[in-house]
């Protein structure tokens, strides 16, 4: 008996949990490689990597191989239970990254990390304030929603009490500018962080923020900022915490973003590309951060908690990234994905800014100032529109008072082609839809 009556709507029995963005106007049915396939057999150029996660690519024969070999062996034990998965995936994570973050525990998704990682910051500091960025995205669970500012806060009453905001460092549209017009970021975070001391009850736990903020507009933290934030906590007694669940594992060119910086956290939590478009998700600490947390009883006991399937595929990924030298990859095909997207800036007005790093790119839209209020809005979707029907899925991020950023994110094994592909197709739907407003 077919699932669905041709012509009905597939989706009529799904809650919508995307704010009041739609549905994908078609079902997919197939994905491989850099591509997705719907029902109706149209094929579409994947420039978002699924949700940002799938690093490399869609059905990767690594990951179906293990998954099969893993999933008739050994997929599920109770939650206190460790296996060799686990304990193998920890022990290489903890190679990947600089002292002291060598002790691991392994869940299911970003927000989940970051609940895990905030729960632990409270308890290790006996402190319960938090500070995130005011475009942040962090995920829907208590604590990380109480510090996600970028989306999901009205209607479901009060926020945590406790949870401050700290000014984004846009360098494309400063908030506070120096003699030169240039963002002062300096002076941003000092008086950001006057704003939170004057607010706090003197509980300032932890910071909490993505060294590139993704869904707050692919904003890189322009160079000394990490470790000025950074010494901003320690001068408090708060833990920082990155959150690189989009930037973590070679996407920006580093295996981690904060080594860029040559920062190194308290605590970081992964996800997304850890598992590479499969649940799974790591926070990592020092041994004397987890010593204090034990000590003080610290509980995270979720049914899923170091279950060895997703584990086992979270080890394939490690081997592929290494032996593909897929940091250099993203580097390399980043640089060109970025020429291509700047030689579009170029050609049209409505393109305002390329930033990013890696392959994490972003495109601004500046539609207001060119096609009037709205304009953003409008041309975003249109865009978005005209690429979808000419074979490439992407996705834009709307926020208030600012155009429309396009959030490009390619797999890390895409090809020279599929690139140039992409890039034609977004410069014809570009020049179809500002023909169109």
């Amino acid at each position: 008996m077919p699932s669905e009556t041709p012509g009905t709507d597939p989706g009529r029995h799904l809650i919508r949990y995307s704010g009041h963005a739609p549905f994908s106007p078609e079902v997919v049915v197939r994905a491989a490689g850099t591509s997705v396939f719907t029902e109706s057999g149209r094929e579409l150029l994947d420039f978002t990597s699924g949700q940002m996660s799938a690093i490399l690519g869609h059905s990767h024969p690594a990951i179906v191989s293990t998954v099969r070999e893993q999933v008739a062996h050994l997929d599920h034990l109770h939650s206190g239970m460790l296996s060799p998965p686990v304990t193998e995936l920890v022990r290489r994570l903890a190679g990947t990254l600089p002292e002291p973050l060598e002790k691991g525990l392994l869940l299911t998704t970003g927000a989940e990390a970051n609940e895990a990682a905030v729960r632990m910051a409270k308890l290790v500091t006996g402190r319960h304030e938090v500070v995130s960025f005011a475009r942040s995205w962090h995920g829907m669970t208590q604590a990380a929603a109480n510090a996600t500012y970028s989306a999901g806060r009205k209607g479901y009453g009060p926020a945590a009490p406790g949870n401050f905001a700290l000014p984004v460092p846009d360098r494309h549209r400063p908030s506070v500018v120096g003699a030169d017009g240039e963002l002062d970021w300096r002076r941003q975070l000092d008086l950001g962080f006057e704003m939170i001391d004057a607010q706090s009850v003197g509980s300032l736990a932890a910071c909490l923020v993505e060294p590139i903020l993704s869904s707050g507009g692919v904003v890189e933290l322009p160079p000394g900022y990490l470790a000025a934030l950074a010494a901003k906590c320690r001068e408090r007694g708060m833990l920082l915490i990155l959150d690189e669940a989009q930037t973590g594992l070679c996407r920006t060119g580093d295996w981690y973003a904060f080594q860029h910086e040559g920062v190194v956290p308290d605590i970081l939590t992964l996800s997304k590309t850890l598992g590479a478009g499969l649940p799974l998700a790591a926070v990592l600490t020092s041994p004397e951060i987890e010593q204090r947390a034990h000590e003080r009883g610290f509980l995270f006991f979720t049914t899923h908690v170091n279950d060895p399937l997703p584990a086992a595929v979270g080890n394939t990924v490690l081997d592929v990234l290494v032996r593909d030298r897929l940091d250099e990859r993203a580097r390399v095909l980043g640089t060109t994905l970025r020429g291509g997207l700047e030689k579009l800036a170029a050609r049209h007005e409505v393109v305002a800014d390329v930033r990013g790093r890696g392959l994490l790119l972003g495109m601004e839209l500046a539609a207001d100032e060119v096609l009037g209020e709205g304009g953003a809005d409008r041309l975003g979707a249109e865009v978005t529109r005209r690429c979808y029907e000419l074979g490439l899925h992407m996705n834009i991020v709307q926020l208030p008072g600012m155009g429309g950023i396009f959030r490009i994110a390619p797999p890390l094994t895409a090809g020279d082609d599929e690139i140039a592909r992409g890039v034609a197709v977004l410069d014809e739907a570009l020049t179809g839809a500002t023909r169109g407003l």
